[in-house]
């Protein structure tokens, strides 16, 4: 089997970075990523799989942070224009984007569940010579959309997993659930997939991430901590337009309340338990010098080491935005727009991903943990299979990262692609094609 995967790798490895480069061009965010659906449904069609899309992939009241109606028209348009077909984009409207791929061999074995995150981010890609995208053409076409945390690849490795056992379903037992995720920016669009029950009866449970930090090609990291709990706030306020000059005492300035409001946010004491973390990303306010501004909106977010802490800083941060609206006589209504939970891979995956992983050709180093300091709202589908009795793991996929993730000229070696689909092979072939690896 160490050749067969070897070679077979080997092949797979150009449509690997083809795949990549062709969603690279077509970065959507969340819930918006109608060509992306569209392209992961036209890929695996033609595979031994059935395959859902629309409201049967995520419960609809379960999606936090869906963009407005409007944007999402707006969305669809544009998916029209690149090629989406009418009828196809009339079953993913309104946000309900994403694929679900399921492929039962009929014999006894595990029920594998494995996630690949599909959205990009708001961020305007870099067009200089030396970020390799703009370079040798494949930089994102739509404006103000990036892939820039890496889940073009993740959809193309979920791709090579679909074509993986397509190609090897004869040799393998147990039952398949491929979820092409939505929304993962954000911790929008996990809970959503929870909850329409894909998770339910998983036995094992496998995903995980490209870079996170710089690491060598061939490297696979077993587990990653330091997952920290998160909620995402948006916040509206309302106070009064005025004349600056002649009656601004009629005014209720929107824009100081709002500064104080990130400046209060960003003063809130540690947690004394566990870390805490707090940014205010954007505040948008006012409309000219000589108008006391009416409006304003601020997103923020909070972090924590555990939910007691994040719900700690949360419960603060709304406290201080009240604080702030009353101490200027304005109104402010917080929405939440998404929240992620802390997990951690089992120790049976911790100790099998080293072993499993000795046969590979193609992972050079398995390295026994990372911590992520971030937030992933994996974390869902991790506890809703830690909760059935089932196994989760959350792996890195090592690379060399040209800059930081989020950052306009992020960037990854599109080698680690065929790593990530041989060592995800080989931990399926573990658990149910035991056989296999005796070849």
């Amino acid at each position: 089997m160490r050749h067969i995967l070897h070679t077979w790798t080997g092949m797979i490895e150009p449509e690997l970075k083809a795949w990549r480069r062709e969603l690279h061009q077509h970065a959507e965010v969340g819930f918006c990523e109608y060509v992306t659906t569209y392209f992961v449904y036209q890929k695996l069609q033609t595979l031994d799989f059935t395959l859902h899309i629309g409201k049967d992939v995520l419960d609809t009241k379960s999606r936090f942070g869906v963009p407005t109606q409007e944007t999402l028209e707006e969305h669809e348009k544009r998916a029209l224009e690149q090629g989406v077909p009418e009828a196809f984009l009339n079953q993913i409207r309104s946000g309900h984007t994403g694929v679900v791929a399921t492929l039962d061999t009929g014999r006894k074995g595990n029920h594998i569940v494995l996630r690949f995150d599909i959205d990009a981010l708001p961020i305007e890609e870099a067009n200089e010579h030396t970020h390799i995208p703009s370079k040798e053409g494949f930089r994102s076409h739509n404006k103000g959309m990036m892939h820039a945390c890496g889940h073009d690849g993740h959809t193309a490795i979920g791709l090579g997993i679909a074509r993986f056992l397509h190609q090897h379903k004869d040799q393998l037992n147990g039952r398949y659930t491929l979820l092409f995720q939505p929304a993962e920016e954000g911790s929008r669009g996990a809970n959503a997939m929870v909850a329409k029950g894909w998770l339910k009866d998983a036995n094992l449970f496998l995903s995980g991430h490209l870079g996170i930090k710089s690491l060598p090609i061939g490297t696979i990291v077993a587990q990653t901590t330091g997952i920290l709990a998160t909620s995402k706030l948006d916040v509206e306020i309302n106070g009064k337009t005025a004349h600056a000059g002649m009656s601004p005492h009629e005014g209720k300035n929107a824009l100081l309340a709002a500064s104080s409001m990130a400046l209060a946010l960003h003063s809130i004491a540690p947690h004394g338990e566990g870390a805490t973390r707090i940014n205010v990303g954007s505040l948008q306010a006012g409309t000219g010098r000589n108008i006391v501004p009416g409006d304003a909106t601020l997103q923020l977010e909070t972090r924590g080491a555990t939910t007691i802490e994040n719900q700690y800083m949360k419960e603060e941060a709304i406290r201080r935005i009240q604080g702030a609206a009353s101490m200027y006589g304005v109104e402010a209504e917080v929405k939440v727009v998404g929240e992620g939970v802390t997990a951690e891979t089992d120790s049976y995956w911790s100790k099998q991903i080293p072993k499993a992983l000795v046969q590979s050709t193609v992972v050079k180093d398995v390295l026994p943990e990372l911590k992520l300091n971030g937030s992933e709202d994996v974390t869902y589908m991790m506890r809703a299979t830690q909760q059935a009795g089932g196994k989760a793991a959350y792996l890195i996929y090592g690379t060399p990262l040209t800059a930081g993730h989020h950052h306009r000229l992020f960037d990854f070696d599109e080698q680690a692609l065929a790593v990530a689909v041989n060592a995800l092979a080989y931990l399926i072939c573990a658990e149910n094609g035991e056989g296999i690896l005796k070849i």
